[in-house]
């Protein structure tokens, strides 16, 4: 049923796009037939309205990959640097809450793990809707802040570094197999507010996957049972997109984009001080509005990075200071 609705939505958007067109097309001609400047004005902006909504759909058609339908984890890491990194790592969690909130999915704190001082080490977040791992797969790779520093007495600047990694949730239609003996499986306390329950029992689970060296967590639940099942389940997700990034690897002979984080392997920057922009280095594409980025509105920036996947592009871009 998912997949047929997905199809007669594509289909009807086809349809809605060409009655626009001859719309537009009509109103232009009946206009110059009759002299009449507000109707061509008219028809030429529905005209532009189709292109606008065309180059969109184009985006779109772009997510076609075997995983790119479903939902999504995007687990958020600090790199060094404390508590200002800490901070950052915060920032970008929030920020794709943001952007899922403003496509109306539904956003899950799966693991959480606070920062020494303030922000986070790390967050795992599920964001459930259509296309959701297709729009963010490229979000995947090490992201850099430069700002001054609310930490800093000293009001100096500093760079900062947190890595992104998106990895699609997979559903019944897809087996992977695990062999238990390859995994370690660790329970510990869950951190940070949850009353006396979770301050007492040993509910949060850690799956170690020995061959691949793959952690994943969960502190979700009080249930110990059901934090182990749903840690199992990112286990499959990230060996599942494991196996996606090797076939993309072997077909584009292009290197992994999980890297060390730090410099030289960022995939974008975003500069608050002393000047404002946000530009991707895959890419070239920028914004001078980091506010809004970090609100959310990221969605210039993934589309270019998809478009730059499948028909390539700049080869290297500068850095920014």
């Amino acid at each position: 049923m998912r997949e047929r609705t997905q199809l007669d939505e594509a289909v009807t958007a086809i349809r809605r796009l060409e009655q626009g067109l001859d719309d537009g097309a009509t109103l232009i001609e009946l206009g110059e037939m009759e002299g009449d400047t507000a109707s061509i004005r008219e028809g030429e902006e529905q005209i532009r309205a189709v292109q606008a909504e065309g180059a969109r759909r184009q985006i779109e058609t772009l997510l076609s990959g075997e995983a790119d339908g479903n939902d999504t984890y995007v687990e958020v890491h600090a790199g060094a640097g404390g508590t200002e990194s800490q901070d950052w790592a915060n920032m970008l969690q929030r920020m794709y809450a943001r952007w899922a909130e403003r496509r109306k999915y539904k956003v899950e704190i799966v693991e959480w793990s606070d920062g020494e001082e303030a922000g986070i080490k790390g967050a795992t977040l599920l964001i459930k809707g259509h296309n959701a791992y297709g729009w963010l797969k490229t979000e995947s790779g090490v992201h850099r802040l430069v700002r001054i520093s609310p930490y800093d007495s000293n009001a100096r600047r500093h760079t900062s570094f947190a890595s992104v990694w998106v990895y699609p949730v997979i559903d019944d239609r897809i087996t992977i197999e695990i062999k238990e003996s390859d995994c370690r499986i660790d329970t510990y306390r869950s951190s940070g507010a949850g009353g006396q329950h979770v301050n007492t029992t040993d509910s949060a689970v850690r799956i170690t996957h020995n061959p691949t060296g793959i952690v994943v967590a969960c502190q979700q639940e009080r249930s110990q049972h059901k934090n182990r099942a749903t840690a199992w389940n990112m286990l499959r997700a990230r060996l599942y997109e494991l196996e996606l990034k090797k076939r993309e690897e072997k077909a584009n002979a292009e290197a992994a984009s999980k890297t060390d984080i730090g410099w030289g392997h960022q995939i974008r920057s975003y500069v608050l001080q002393p000047y404002q922009l946000v530009k991707d280095l895959r890419t070239g594409a920028q914004s001078t509005s980091p506010d809004d980025v970090l609100d959310g509105d990221i969605d210039d920036l993934i589309e270019a990075s998809l478009a730059h996947r499948v028909y390539g592009g700049a080869d290297a871009v500068e850095d920014i200071d």
